[in-house]
């Protein structure tokens, strides 16, 4: 077994052995809640640029199937286990966690006590680390000229560069903006009778980039150019301020066709509007989140992905506060009092679960009826 070490920029170290790939990998630390969807959380775009680090002690131990990706390849920069089973128990298993995150070239490290690493990010806030098979000081002073995780657009790095349709068949034309979108997204929309084409956010007329390889923001008329019924902005990775040409596209949409956001797209739509987005000392990740509908008093379970969210402050009078954490009172879900938008922060698509928040796909298809 290979010595390895997690290192945090604040200068604590962990150390434990390499699986996977063994390579340097950086990013910002983060942690889940989940008990299960490992396979779900390392395929997740949302968590690129992160080492992701499952409070659950044992990963893996289901193996690795065909069905269980949320995107085309690993989105995760490294991952941190307690345990990870070499000897998967499932039919539905292809390949063990080791084998997978080594064939995608991406560094593990298993033996280290991810409920103490979660506790110092609870309590400090999440912080960049580098998970090393070199020595841990020299890899310290490495990450300390490394770019913060809130300086990168790591929506570029997650997104599509051409159009595509995704299902074509449907009775409602449901056009995507691809921000780190996830399969289920497009799997649940098709199920309930969605047409549906996704689109990067940086897509010309023609479906390709624009400028030289240097991705610049769809139009509305590109988005609406096929005249889709409904327009949802998807999920994705990092701090919307660097998504500001997307707002644009989407303050113009909105006023055309209904519109849902969810999580980078709920953000996304809010900054439209005029609201503004801040960062959550250690985010919201995991599938145990209690959310109230402030209509209904109804309390839902759901999985959620996000470290930035929207600011009460100041919130635009079009705006109403649908939906409200229940841990810490932040804002998960708004609507337009006019127009035809809704947004949501959490995931309403979450696979494996929990499964009480897929009727938002419902109600948007409702409001596009």
């Amino acid at each position: 077994m290979t010595a390895a070490y997690l290192v945090l920029s604040d200068g604590t170290v962990y150390e434990g052995y390499a699986f996977g790939a063994e390579r340097d990998a950086f990013g910002e630390v983060v942690f889940n809640t989940s008990m299960s969807g490992y396979q779900e959380m390392l395929t997740d775009p949302s968590y690129a640029g992160q080492i992701l680090v499952p409070t659950y002690p044992m990963q893996g131990n289901y193996g690795i199937n065909g069905s269980d990706s949320e995107s085309k390849d690993i989105k995760v920069a490294a991952f941190v286990v307690r345990e990870h089973s070499s000897t998967p128990s499932h039919y539905d298993s292809t390949r063990t966690l080791h084998t997978y995150l080594a064939d995608e070239g991406v560094p593990g490290i298993w033996g280290v006590d991810t409920r103490a690493i979660t506790r110092r990010i609870r309590s400090h806030g999440v912080m960049m680390g580098v998970l090393t098979t070199r020595d841990p000081q020299a890899a310290l002073r490495e990450l300390a000229s490394l770019p913060s995780y809130d300086t990168v657009n790591f929506v570029d790095r997650v997104t599509v560069e051409e159009a595509y349709e995704w299902s074509g068949e449907g009775s409602r034309r449901i056009a995507v903006v691809d921000c780190g979108v996830k399969y289920n997204i497009l799997r649940l929309l098709t199920q309930r009778g969605g047409r549906v084409r996704v689109h990067p956010p940086g897509a010309t007329a023609a479906g390709g980039w624009r400028g030289g390889g240097q991705p610049a923001a769809a139009t509305a008329d590109e988005v609406l150019r096929d005249s889709p019924d409904g327009v949802v902005f998807s999920p994705g990775p990092g701090d919307p301020v660097h998504n500001a040409p997307t707002v644009g596209t989407a303050r113009a949409v909105i006023e055309r066709v209904p519109a849902l956001g969810i999580c980078l797209g709920h953000q996304i739509i809010a900054r439209a509007l005029g609201a503004e987005t801040y960062k959550l000392k250690f985010g919201h990740r995991g599938g145990n989140h209690p959310v109230q509908d402030t209509a209904t008093g109804r309390v839902y379970i759901t999985a959620q992905n996000h470290g930035f969210a929207v600011s009460d402050d100041a919130l635009p009078g079009a705006i109403e506060v649908t939906h409200r954490n229940l841990n810490d009172g932040t804002i998960e879900g708004i609507r337009h009092r006019e127009l035809p938008v809704l947004t949501i922060q959490y995931h309403s698509e979450a696979s494996p679960g929990p499964l009480d928040n897929e009727y938002i796909f419902d109600r948007f298809l409702d409001m596009v009826k």
